[in-house]
């Protein structure tokens, strides 16, 4: 009982002469239906898929000249309208984010905005108070270089 797998119910039932319930036995009869159905399905499209590529690459290949310029050209042009698209909806979402942001409804992201605002303002305070320590440091250390200017 300890290897018993649940992989392994189906065999091991099998194995122990229990005989499935009519509902599993109408449950695997369906689906056994079911899976034949897919796998003929899939066969008569991989053949007709096969059978296309072989009726109509010689047209394709003698029309090439015309479906090359031609998918190049579609190609560019739905992605210049899908990129259009995408940078308006960038541009709208950007926008409703800054109108949010000054009516004052604090939209995701925004206390990161405040903070790098307040560290901008501290480091320009600190600079501009080290620009005038500093400056009068230079200042007298003219004098002491030029005692007559």
């Amino acid at each position: 009982m300890a290897d018993r797998q649940p992989g392994n119910a189906f065999i091991w039932r099998l194995q122990n002469n229990r005989r499935p319930s009519s509902a599993q036995a109408v449950g695997l009869m369906a689906l056994s239906i079911s899976g034949g159905i897919l796998l003929l399905l899939t066969g008569i499209t991989m053949t007709a898929t096969v059978l296309a590529i072989i009726l109509f690459s010689p047209f394709l290949f003698i029309t090439s000249p015309i479906w090359v310029p031609f998918a190049a050209l579609t190609f560019f042009v739905v992605a210049g309208f899908l990129s259009m698209f995408g940078f308006g909806v960038v541009a709208v979402a950007a926008l409703a984010w800054v109108y949010r942001y000054y009516r004052g409804f604090n939209p995701p992201g925004s206390d990161r905005i405040d903070y790098a605002r307040s560290r901008i303002a501290d480091t320009a305070t600190h600079v501009k108070d080290y620009a005038r320590e500093y400056g009068g440091y230079l200042q007298t250390k003219v004098k002491d270089a030029a005692p007559g200017a």
